[in-house]
């Protein structure tokens, strides 16, 4: 059966586009497509829900705002950015996606998203399981004093929390201190073997921004605040981010 054709109306009415090149440098160049397909070709969401990054691009320079909200696409984006490595006019379609993700209201936003920005939001661990630094600690320290003892030739590996003017502030999935704890070590032997200077950080240790990919700029911007502070601190020279 062949789709159906979607029907115009007689006059522009988009708002949404207009504020987004209004924030972004040079507009994002939102308005210099030359429809070549570039962006489409190694797109991950290319496909879902009939759409990709030209698509609606296009949708979004028609004025189909109503269109935008309604579509589930922009939360398919991984917001990986290939669409603008590849694009010969380099137009940030990320940055319209976000700012799409935005126009929906919040409590209709992708359940699991929005839930786990929540549970992030709830202590400063930044946990999108909900755990606080005290636990995280006693699961670090449990499992680095089991495998302490069950490998010798690991008994001198550290999992450090809170040092003070360590060369790396390290963040941690937040899934794995809950679910699967021993998948910790394998990273923690890594950085043993290869004598780095590290630590975790009570506070700012989940490194999953779900607020981020919900577009809610006030939660995002307070997840990040958290961990930059608390690497600033410790001393820490460097973030590094496993996520």
């Amino acid at each position: 059966m062949a789709e159906e054709a979607i029907k115009l109306g007689g006059k522009k009415k988009s708002i949404f586009i207009d504020k987004v090149k209004e924030l972004l440098p040079e507009g994002g160049h939102l308005n210099l497509c030359l429809t070549c397909g570039a962006c489409s070709s190694g797109c991950p969401a290319t496909g879902l829900e009939g759409l990709d990054p030209r698509k609606f691009l296009r949708m979004a320079a028609l004025g189909m705002d109503e269109e935008i909200i309604k579509s589930d696409w922009p939360w398919m984006c991984t917001m990986c950015q290939r669409c603008i490595y590849v694009c010969p006019m380099k137009i940030d379609i990320p940055q319209l996606v976000f700012n799409a993700r935005a126009l929906r209201p919040r409590e209709q936003r992708p359940k699991g998203i929005l839930g786990s920005c929540d549970m992030a939001m709830r202590n400063d661990s930044l946990s999108a399981m909900g755990t606080s630094p005290e636990d995280f600690q006693f699961v670090v320290e449990d499992v680095l004093a089991e495998y302490q003892e069950a490998q010798p030739e690991f008994a001198e590996m550290q999992a450090p929390i809170d040092k003070k003017g360590a060369e790396f502030f390290l963040n941690q999935n937040s899934r794995e201190p809950v679910t699967e704890p021993d998948e910790l070590v394998p990273l923690w032997k890594i950085l043993h073997l290869a004598g780095v200077d590290w630590t975790y950080g009570s506070k700012g240790w989940g490194g999953e921004n779900y607020c981020l990919f919900l577009a809610d700029n006030e939660a995002w911007e307070r997840h990040t605040r958290i961990t930059s502070k608390q690497a600033d601190d410790l001393g820490v020279k460097t973030y590094l981010n496993t996520e």
